[in-house]
């Protein structure tokens, strides 16, 4: 393969029964497990960590928001780099970074040193995640497209159920830092299988061809307007939200993805070809996403606090109602993938977002004499509606681009999951806590129940967020119904087409 070069050596579409296409898969499914799983535990574990630490919800809930903002911050810088170095190590490098942050969390003696170790894990995070969809995607044939991403997001599943099993567990009989432990052991697995079934020459690495820079102004500009967007939603400060020092850092995020959007599209080696926006099956398949998940979030952040702060359940029965939601969407991820490989994307798409909306505005009902046996099918049911979705949303946005852009876009993929999730977290944390002051009421969660009128106060807040939760599935099911199954023949063209270099000026 010569310098300017930048077709693989291997096509899966010539190649569509090599056995490959599912050994590279396991080699990012076992990460994937793992990152998802480092989530999904700390969901779990945020009222003891709380407790352990005597911080507030506002406060805890930085130790999952800290992680998030990170990999919104350094993702798609990273996927350029991939792009640029290889994917095979730079997948492995991630992998020692992040098992080296989960160690560094499992010894933190205070809540600042947590938050700095789970940005250590970000890091390893996002050059796992901004590679993982690009290697799925290489991989496998176009016509198996959504069978490859059905199976990534069945692995997302199954770390969001193992996360909960596994930290109710553990929790029952040890403390906290041992599930930071734990997650050491997967990831030193998935770091050897990758190091020995990984090839860049089938995983869809690309040469650097002559005159490729990286964008260093624009990885600038990325990062420091997606941590304006992120602290401004957040605010840590707890200004008012007409204060001049949110509408001024507002202001100046604006400005910055302003720029950031002039310099893309000038620099002759973009981060990420923005020209892409122009295909309308990117655009709305990338703006349904992004509000999807700012909705779907809010139940697997809000519903461990609910059922441990507000019901006072142990860690383990909560850890076994969880794991119900993510069962639901790794049937739901798998099937639909397979299925929209056949029949086409849109039509999941949009079951999907019905049931999220339906089960939605149940989970705003429910309080403290609802049975058990009522939320548990409606986790399942939401997470059902949550795998009809991905899956073939990703699939739609994957076969929008070519296939020389499938790094850059993977981050960019993956990156809008993460703000989504960072955003929807945000939103209805500050929901909750914002109606729970309104009510005189700022304390721990561990003190919700012993205090009087608490759980009253709570209650309101959590109605508030799910009110807020119904609207971006709304959003998101306006945003799936635009995005249109392209013809098969366009697609194969948007697959082959070489990328497009912008003019410099």
């Amino acid at each position: 393969m010569t310098a300017t070069d930048s077709r693989p050596r291997w096509d899966p579409d010539l190649n569509p029964d090599d056995p490959y296409k599912w050994k590279a898969f396991w080699a990012v499914g076992i990460s994937m497990v793992t990152m998802v799983m480092s989530f999904s535990i700390v969901f779990l574990a945020l009222p003891s960590i709380a407790d352990d630490y005597g911080v507030t919800l506002r406060q805890v809930s930085w130790v999952v928001i800290a992680q998030s903002l990170t990999v919104s911050a350094v993702m798609l810088p990273l996927g350029r780099v991939a792009d640029l170095t290889g994917r095979k190590r730079f997948h492995l490098a991630g992998l020692v970074l992040f098992g080296g942050g989960a160690l560094f969390s499992a010894f933190s003696p205070n809540l600042p040193t947590l938050i700095a170790a789970r940005v250590v894990m970000a890091v390893g995070a996002s050059m796992g995640q901004a590679v993982s969809t690009a290697i799925v995607t290489s991989v496998f044939p176009a016509k198996e497209r959504g069978t490859g991403l059905g199976s990534q997001s069945t692995a997302v599943a199954i770390g969001g159920a193992a996360g909960p099993i596994v930290a109710g567990g553990l929790l029952q009989v040890f403390d906290w830092p041992v599930l930071f432990i734990f997650m050491a052991i997967p990831t030193a697995i998935a770091f050897m299988w990758g190091l020995f079934v990984l090839d860049d020459d089938k995983i869809g690495s690309f040469q650097r061809k002559a005159g490729d820079r990286y964008d260093w102004v624009g990885a600038g500009l990325s990062a420091v307007a997606m941590i304006g967007l992120i602290l401004t939603i957040n605010n840590p400060t707890n200004a008012a939200w007409t204060s001049p020092l949110i509408l001024g850092a507002a202001s100046v995020t604006v400005l910055l993805f302003v720029a950031f959007v002039r310099w893309e599209l000038r620099v002759p080696s973009p981060m990420i070809d923005l020209r892409l926006f122009a295909n309308p099956v990117f655009r709305y398949a990338t703006l349904t996403r992004l509000v999807a998940f700012m909705g779907s979030t809010a139940t697997f952040f809000m519903m461990p606090v609910f059922l441990q702060s507000f019901r006072g359940m142990e860690e383990g029965p909560t850890g076994a109602i969880m794991f119900i939601g993510a069962v639901g969407m790794g049937v739901a991820a798998q099937m639909s993938g397979r299925l929209s490989d056949r029949y086409g994307f849109r039509r999941f798409t949009l079951i999907g977002f019905v049931v999220l909306i339906c089960t939605s505005v149940a989970f705003g009902f429910i309080d403290a004499s609802t049975a058990v046996w009522v939320i548990m099918p409606l986790l399942f049911l939401n997470g059902i509606g949550m795998g009809l979705w991905s899956t073939p949303n990703m699939s739609a946005t994957m076969g929008a681009v070519p296939r020389s852009q499938y790094g850059s876009v993977s981050a960019f993929v993956n990156l809008t999951r993460n703000v989504g999730n960072v955003t929807g977290q945000a939103i209805v944390a500050t929901i909750v806590t914002s109606v729970m002051v309104s009510h005189g009421f700022d304390i721990q969660l561990s003190a919700i129940t012993t205090t009087d009128g608490a759980p009253a106060a709570f209650l309101s807040g959590w109605r508030a967020a799910y009110v807020a939760v119904v609207v971006f599935g709304v959003i998101a099911l306006i945003g799936g119904a635009l995005t249109r199954q392209p013809k098969p023949a366009a697609e194969l063209r948007a697959r082959q087409a070489p990328a497009a270099t912008p003019p410099s000026r």
